[in-house]
C-alpha cells in the first residue's frame, strides 16, 4: 500500500549526501520495474508540529545533484509501510528531489 503525501506547509532540508542505496552484497539496487538504479538521500521534513529525519529513495540512472543543507522540494513523495521478520517501518520514495524557489510561505 502507497499512500502520497501532502507536502504542502513542510519544509524538507537535505541532511545528508546522496548514497547508493545497496543490498546485503554491497550491489546498488536497481528498481524492479525500470531497472533504473536507486539513490538514498536523508531530509528532514519540518513543520508547524516539529520535524522528523527520513531516507527518500530516488530512481535515476545518474546520482541526484543535491547538496547537504538545500532546501528541497519532493516531488510524488510517498510512503509504504513495510513489516518483515519482526520489524516494521515506512520507507520513503519521491519521482525527484526539485530545488525549493522563493520563500516557503504565501
Amino acid at each position: 500500500m502507497k499512500l502520497t503525501i501532502d507536502t504542502t506547509g513542510k519544509t524538507f532540508t537535505v541532511t545528508k549526501a546522496v548514497e547508493e542505496k545497496k543490498d546485503q552484497n554491497g550491489r546498488q539496487k536497481a528498481d524492479r520495474n525500470t531497472n533504473e538504479l536507486l539513490w538514498s538521500v536523508q531530509v528532514m521534513a519540518l513543520d508547524e508540529t516539529g520535524g522528523e529525519v527520513i531516507n527518500v529513495t530516488l530512481a535515476g540512472n545518474a546520482m541526484p545533484k543535491v547538496n547537504v543543507g538545500a532546501v528541497v522540494v519532493p516531488v510524488e513523495l510517498e510512503a509504504m509501510p513495510w513489516a518483515t521478520n519482526g520489524r516494521n517501518g515506512v520507507a520513503y520514495r519521491a519521482k525527484t528531489l526539485n530545488a525549493a524557489t522563493g520563500s516557503a510561505k504565501s
